[in-house]
């Protein structure tokens, strides 16, 4: 995957998954190359810059917990914030994607 599609939708697809329950960074990783068959591959100097911007932005909060290792994780849990760049974020990426599908057709007609 060109790695410059990748950056547009990262923030996007962190978001996702901490929709679902708070995550710690290496389980994210993990998660998203599972749910895409390996496609999406993320580094770690890749992810916690987003990461960070997104809790800068108010997106996401950090805490750190125990795990079951004895070691401390530090999670990350989406915000009601996040929770809205998160629905905006995947709108645009729709529209994004119905114009992409519109030029590889084409040209044809569809409705945002």
């Amino acid at each position: 995957m060109d790695k410059k599609m990748m950056a547009a939708s990262t923030s996007m697809l962190l978001l996702s998954l901490l929709e679902e329950e708070d995550m710690y960074g290496y389980q994210m990783i993990r998660k998203l190359e599972e749910r895409s068959n390996q496609v999406f591959s993320l580094k770690e100097g890749t992810m916690y810059p987003v990461l960070h911007a997104l809790e800068e932005e108010g997106a996401v909060e950090s805490y750190e917990k125990l795990s079951e290792t004895g070691r401390m994780r530090k999670y990350y849990h989406l915000t009601k914030k996040g929770g809205r760049l998160l629905k905006k974020k995947t709108e645009e990426w729709k529209e994004y994607e119905k114009a992409v599908h519109a030029v590889l057709e084409g040209g044809v007609t569809f409705a945002f």
